[in-house]
């Protein structure tokens, strides 16, 4: 079995493509067959090195490695349709001799014209194969004459049908497909006719691809048959619907498989939210491992019907993936948000790495991206508290609550063990000997620590916090209500 996942580089790697290449990749390596990376990059004036590039960056990120294509090479190279361009006109001139295709010399303005005057006249146009019944002469006579040119292929009378995958039967009656081009007068093959050639020559058995392609399919058929190929097995698969079920675009947020990356999704997160969007495993399962997709994952579960993609579905996932992640490799992947906010010291990869560890544990319930981890360790990675002036004024503004700091100093210079449940005996015990609530004094101490009215549980945060820190931040605390 081989499957392709086949991108024009007009973009970057979209969620839609991301998906299609997700469902391939996990068709092949659920069946032991080859996954192939082709890149469709025969329109030349939209399609570029840097966007190959992005494609090539957002497989990577997710994880959907190929079995041949660029940078790996393979039997069936080169994996560039530019490069393939000769064997598909080769394959148009074939068409021709066998009968299937008839040279086109109508101009662009012709064809312009005669849709105008079909449109003007309340009607819809199709080409009326006026070059189909040129003689023979007249061909001569016009290739003698060097005249410009394009192929057409000949649409026979009749049906085309194939089974999808999918959908199951699907039938299009020929008289609605009009002779289409496969060679453009500058001799550039259609996208048609270079997907032929192209699954043809790589043997492709499986096209997994996208519903709006299904209306292509036909005319794929109508040339399979016409080289007297077998045409590979189809299956389409749902449209991505953006939350207002119109198709997803760029209004809809993000659509680059890579600005997911740089907002702080974790690939794990993603590839399992792409999979089941439009595919279910048949139970009510929805956490998967790559593994666990793989070993699950059947065209059979693949619904007929459009997905919408959710971002808060998306971001539930994520928290679920970063909750699962081995706090160690959690900890590696926080690095380089803490970097771009300037909070990463050399010292948290060194001799405090084991108390980074254990600050990842603490934050990572309260975060759904990893860019989020930055904010959340803000007050324990700063040596200043940045002090959040409403918090100040609702939990350390009541006299009581001022004159009870001091003595909170005093009580956790003495505490031993400096741990999480002594702390919070001994805070307990010190509102309930000067006449306070015990919540109004937690509540000052973490402003007074954090600078914020919210943080993790308070005690686990002064023990990671340490005792000369917390000591010092309540004494700072103090000055600043002085001020």
């Amino acid at each position: 079995m081989r499957v392709r996942f086949a991108p024009s580089p007009t973009g970057y790697l979209h969620i839609g493509g991301a998906r299609t290449a997700l469902f391939n990749w996990l068709y092949a390596r659920r069946h032991g067959g080859s996954f192939v990376l082709r890149i469709e990059d025969t329109d030349t004036e939209r399609s570029s090195w840097e966007m190959v590039a992005g494609i090539v960056d957002g497989l990577r990120w997710l994880g959907l490695d190929w079995d041949e294509g660029p940078d790996v090479g393979g039997p069936y190279a080169p994996y560039f349709q530019s490069q393939r361009v000769e064997r598909a006109r080769r394959l148009a001139e074939q068409l021709v001799s066998a009968g299937r295709a008839y040279f086109c010399y109508c101009t662009a303005e012709m064809l312009q014209q005669k849709r105008q005057a079909a449109e003007a006249a309340g009607g819809g146009w199709v080409y009326d194969r006026a070059c189909c019944a040129l003689r023979a002469d007249e061909i001569a006579a016009r290739e003698t004459a060097g005249t410009p040119r394009a192929i057409r292929f000949k649409v026979p009378a009749g049906t085309t049908s194939f089974t999808d995958l999918v959908h199951g039967p699907i039938a299009f009656d020929n008289a609605h497909i009009e002779d289409f081009v496969v060679l453009r007068s500058d001799h550039q093959p259609t996208y048609h006719l270079s997907v032929v050639a192209d699954d043809m020559d790589m043997t492709i058995t499986h096209v997994v691809r996208g519903d709006d392609h299904i209306s292509n399919t036909p005319k794929q058929v109508l040339l399979y048959e016409a080289f007297g190929v077998a045409h590979p097995q189809f299956a389409h698969v749902p449209l991505i619907l953006g939350p207002d079920k119109k198709r997803l675009s760029k209004r809809h947020g993000a659509t680059s498989v890579m600005e997911y990356q740089r907002l702080g999704y974790l690939p794990e997160a993603m590839v399992n939210f792409l999979a089941l969007l439009g595919w279910s495993p048949g139970d009510d399962r929805e956490l998967f491992t790559r593994d666990e997709l793989i070993a699950s994952f059947a065209l059979e579960g693949i619904s007929g019907g459009n997905a919408v993609f959710n971002p808060e579905k998306l971001d539930w996932f994520n928290q679920q993936h970063i909750q699962r992640l081995p706090l160690d490799e959690l900890a590696r992947r926080v690095e380089p948000a803490l970097r771009e906010a300037g909070l990463w010291t050399a010292e948290l990869a060194g001799p405090r790495h084991d108390w980074f560890v254990r600050l990842v544990d603490l934050i990572r319930p309260r975060v759904k991206r990893l860019d989020q981890f930055a904010d959340e360790m803000r007050p324990f990675l700063e040596q200043v508290v940045q002090y959040d002036a409403s918090a100040v004024a609702k939990h350390l503004g009541k006299p009581e609550i001022k004159e009870a700091l001091q003595p909170l100093i005093d009580s956790l210079q003495t505490v031993e063990p400096f741990t999480a449940p002594q702390l919070e005996v001994t805070m307990r015990a010190l509102a309930e000997s000067r006449g306070v609530k015990a919540a109004a004094l937690i509540h000052a101490t973490r402003v007074a620590v954090t600078g914020r009215a919210v943080s993790p549980g308070l005690f686990q945060v002064l023990e990671l916090m340490g005792r000369e820190c917390v000591t010092q931040r309540l004494g700072e605390a103090m000055n600043y209500l002085l001020k």
